[in-house]
C-alpha cells in the first residue's frame, strides 16, 4: 500500500491469559468448521429461530482485531459486536476492573442502595458529552432503553407528545423504538400496532436525495425544508423531541449532508423542541472524535450513549441539560439493572483507555487506510456507488452506477465470500445493499490491511462475475 502513512497506535494488552491471541488471520478449517457446525445444530434445537446470525461460528477467544473460533480459525473482526468492543473484546483494564468489582458485589440496584461507580460514570459523561451547559446523566442497560427514556424525559419536560424521526433511522427493537425505526423487515415486520405520536421526515442522504445532482448544500436545504413542512403539517407546538443519529447506523452508515444537523439544531431551538442526538452506534470514539456530533459542531439537548460505552457489558446513558433531566419526577426513571456496577466499572476502564488520545488517532488512521484501499472501487467498478463514513465507521454502498438501483445480492455474496476467507463483515441499509466496517480501534496495521485487501479483491471478483468488465480487468491485474 502506498500513499497514506498509516499510524495505528495499538493500545497494549497486558493479557494475563496464557498464549496471547496472535493478531493474524488463520484458517484451520473451512468456515464454519465442524465444531461450530455441531454447536450451531444444538443452538437450532434450543434457541428460537427469531434470532438471526451473520456468521454461524462459535467464538472461543477474542482480542485486539481477532475472533478465534472453536475450530481454531482466527477471523479478522470488522464488526466489533456491532460497534461495541471498540477497545477489543478482552481489554486488560476492563477485565481487571470487572474482576475487582466481582470480589465486592455484583448488584444492589442503584434505586435501592447506591455505589460510587454509577456517579463516576455520570460525571465523566457530563464532562465529555458535547454542550457547554450544566448536565445530568441517567444510566440504563440497552440502547433502546436510552431512546425510550429520552422520549420520556422530553415529554415530561415539555408537556408535549409527538416525536419527529427520520428516514433510514434505527433506534431499537422495543415497541416504541420500533415505531421510531424506519426499516420494516426484519425489525417491524408482524409486530404492530405501534405507539402513536411518531412522525417521520426526510433525511439528508447525499447519494439518494432527489436534490443530490445539485450538490450537498442543496441536499441539506431540501431536507431542512421538508422538516419544516412536516412540523407545520402536524403542528410544531405538538412536538416534544426530534431524534436523529449523527451518522445513521442500520440505515446505511449515512453521513448527512453538511449543514443538515446544524439546521436541525436551529429548527429545534426556534420551535422549543428538544433535540435528541442518538450517538449509540457512532459515539465513544468510533468516528475519530468522542462523539460524532462534534464533527458538525452541534450539541444535543439530550445525547444518548450505549454500545461501546462499556466495551461489551450492557450499559447505556442519557446525558443532557440539567433542567430537562431533572424535570422528571423522582422515581420516574430507573430500571432493575440500570447502571449495574459491573457495567459501570467496565465503562470507567473504557474512559481510561481514551485518556491519551491514541484510540481517536487510531480511528482516523483506520479511515485513511480504508479510503486508500477501497475508495478507488467507486471508479474501478460500476457497482460501488459510494464509499463513505468517518473514522472506523465506514461503508460501501452497492448499486447500479447509472440508476442507483440497490444491489443487495452483491453485498450479500461479497460478505459471504469474505467470511469464508476469515474476514467478518456485516451488511446493512434499508435495501440490504451496504457492507459496513466497524473494526476495533485497537486493530493492528498489518491485520487491518490484510482484511481490507481481502475485501477489495472479493469486490472486484464478484463485480467482474456480475458482468462488470472494468472490475474484472482490475481483479485480473491484482491476481
Amino acid at each position: 500500500m502506498t500513499g497514506t502513512s498509516l499510524a495505528l497506535t495499538v493500545v497494549p494488552m497486558t493479557d494475563s491469559l496464557p498464549d496471547p491471541l496472535p493478531q493474524t488471520r488463520h484458517l484451520a478449517t473451512a468456515i464454519p468448521g465442524p465444531r461450530s457446525q455441531a454447536l450451531h445444530a444444538e443452538r437450532r434445537a434450543h434457541v428460537t429461530d427469531g434470532f438471526g446470525v451473520a456468521l454461524p461460528v462459535f467464538i472461543d477467544r477474542a482480542g485486539g482485531g481477532i475472533l478465534q473460533d472453536v475450530d481454531g480459525n482466527r477471523i479478522i473482526d470488522f464488526a466489533s459486536g456491532i460497534a461495541v468492543t471498540s477497545i477489543g473484546a478482552s481489554h486488560a483494564r476492563v477485565r481487571e476492573r470487572i474482576a475487582a468489582q466481582l470480589e465486592r458485589f455484583t448488584h444492589t440496584c442503584f434505586m435501592v442502595t447506591e455505589y460510587e461507580s454509577f456517579t463516576q460514570v455520570a460525571k465523566w459523561l457530563n464532562e465529555h458529552t458535547p454542550g457547554s451547559f450544566e448536565k445530568r446523566t441517567a444510566l440504563f442497560s440497552t440502547g433502546a432503553e436510552a431512546v425510550e427514556n429520552a422520549v420520556k424525559i422530553a415529554r415530561s419536560a415539555t408537556g408535549r407528545e409527538k416525536v419527529l424521526v427520520f428516514d433510514e433511522a434505527y433506534h431499537g427493537r422495543s415497541l416504541l423504538t420500533m415505531a421510531m425505526t424506519a426499516k420494516v423487515n426484519p425489525y417491524k415486520l408482524n409486530f404492530g400496532p405501534f405507539p402513536a405520536g411518531i412522525v417521520r421526515a426526510p433525511s439528508a442522504n447525499p447519494l439518494r436525495s432527489p436534490a443530490a445532482p445539485e450538490g450537498p448544500e442543496a441536499v441539506a436545504a431540501a431536507a431542512l425544508a421538508a422538516v419544516e413542512a412536516t412540523l407545520a403539517e402536524h403542528g410544531p407546538e405538538e412536538f416534544a423531541a426530534m431524534v436523529i443519529e449523527p451518522i445513521q447506523g442500520e440505515g446505511g452508515f449515512v453521513v448527512p449532508a453538511p449543514g443538515f444537523l446544524a439546521g436541525l439544531r436551529m429548527i429545534a431551538d426556534r420551535h422549543n423542541i428538544i433535540l435528541v442526538v442518538d450517538e449509540i452506534q457512532a459515539g465513544m470514539g468510533r468516528t475519530g472524535m468522542l462523539f460524532a456530533s462534534e464533527h458538525e459542531g452541534i450539541a444535543g439537548d439530550l445525547t444518548l450513549s450505549a454500545k461501546a460505552l462499556a466495551d461489551g457489558v450492557p450499559l447505556s446513558a442519557v446525558t443532557g441539560r440539567a433542567e430537562l433531566m431533572n424535570a422528571v419526577h423522582t422515581g420516574g426513571l430507573g430500571g432493575t439493572y440500570a447502571g449495574n456496577p459491573l457495567a459501570c466499572e467496565a465503562a470507567l476502564a473504557v474512559f481510561e483507555a481514551f485518556e491519551d488520545g491514541s484510540l481517536l488517532a487510531n480511528a482516523r488512521a483506520i479511515e485513511a487506510a480504508a479510503r486508500e484501499v477501497l475508495e478507488p472501487l467507486v471508479r474501478q467498478t460500476g457497482v460501488v456507488a459510494e464509499f463513505r463514513g468517518r473514522g472506523a465507521m465506514l461503508a460501501l454502498e452497492f448499486a447500479d452506477r447509472d440508476t442507483l438501483a440497490p444491489r443487495a445480492d452483491l453485498a450479500k455474496e461479497i460478505s459471504a465470500r469474505c467470511h469464508a476467507q476469515g474476514v467478518l463483515t456485516l451488511t446493512c441499509g434499508t435495501h440490504g445493499n451496504i457492507i459496513r466496517l466497524l473494526p476495533p480501534l485497537v486493530i493492528g496495521q498489518e491485520l487491518l490491511i490484510d482484511g481490507l485487501q481481502v475485501l477489495r479483491q472479493t469486490i472486484l471478483e464478484v463485480a467482474g462475475e456480475a458482468g462488470d468488465s472494468t472490475a474484472a480487468a482490475a481483479a485480473s491485474a491484482l491476481a
